[in-house]
């Protein structure tokens, strides 16, 4: 199992393999880094279009913040969901397409998957920091929640490295998890509140002549829990719950190291595998 003095020792590596990440993203495109930009702004459009004017979403005033604007409710679960998506999909494939380098030399393996992860997180930085500012122009005073801010972003950062470690070294073994993830993936956004508020769930649904606590189980989801802790902050300008708060850092901190437990006892086979 890596140790936390390789890491140290190969800091250099990650922040290069990092950047790596970022000048291939978008190499040979005429638009180049703009496309982070607009590849979720043609989401939100989309999306804003069939929900708000087709489908008729309707969102009361924020009780907090007063803010009533569903296309930046929308961002605000979108914007972590796609960092989500974006992350665990480009990480699936990392140790397949790096398979000569994984031969020629050694170094820790999840470096690779690390590094694919950060180059994400800059571009969630950036589309944070715009967003800031287009809720700034509307009034929302979101510059104190900043701190708040860099927490969530931290947490789901673990919940997508953990995720990422177990889906790419899996994959280096069943080719089909590449394919099957995409398929999770498209069912998991509906079960997020990503583009419906979660007041749409019942608190409770009868099922079989059952009473089930139908939005407890929906909030067992973490993106659930993300994507409204998100809201809190930046939507409507208030602290999480310190319930979701907890629930977000051990299940981030549980799935990060599940996935450093899961990678480790496999990646010694990665070479022969590949």
């Amino acid at each position: 199992m890596t140790t936390l003095t390789e890491y140290r020792s190969t800091s250099e590596l990650l922040g290069n393999l990092t950047l790596r990440e970022l000048r291939s993203k978008y190499k040979r495109s005429a638009l180049g880094w703009a496309w982070s930009l607009l590849n979720p702004l043609a989401t939100l459009l989309i999306f804003s279009l069939v929900f708000r004017f087709f489908m008729r979403v309707q969102l009361p005033p924020s009780e907090t913040s007063g803010l009533q604007n569903y296309a930046l409710f929308l961002s605000c679960g979108l914007l972590p969901w796609n960092y989500f998506t974006n992350s665990v999909s480009g990480s699936i494939g990392t140790l397949v397409g790096n398979a000569n380098l994984i031969k020629k030399t050694y170094f820790p393996r999840e470096l690779l998957v690390f590094s694919n992860v950060a180059s994400w997180n800059v571009s969630l930085l950036i589309e944070m920091g715009i967003l800031l500012l287009v809720f700034l122009a509307f009034g929302n005073m979101v510059l104190p929640w900043i701190p708040a801010l860099l927490v969530l972003i931290v947490l789901l950062t673990l919940f997508v490295a953990g995720l990422s470690l177990i889906f790419s070294v899996l994959n280096v073994f069943f080719r089909d998890v590449q394919h099957l993830v995409g398929i999770v993936f498209q069912a998991w956004l509906y079960l997020t509140p990503v583009i419906y508020p979660i007041t749409l769930i019942p608190e409770s649904h009868v099922l079989f002549g059952v009473d089930l606590p139908l939005r407890r189980i929906w909030e067992l989801n973490p993106m659930a829990r993300f994507v409204g802790a998100f809201r809190d902050v930046l939507y409507d300008l208030r602290w999480p719950e310190l319930n979701d708060i907890g629930y977000l850092a051990l299940v981030s901190v549980a799935t990060f190291f599940i996935g450093l437990t899961v990678f480790n006892r496999l990646s010694g086979r990665l070479a022969e595998e590949l």
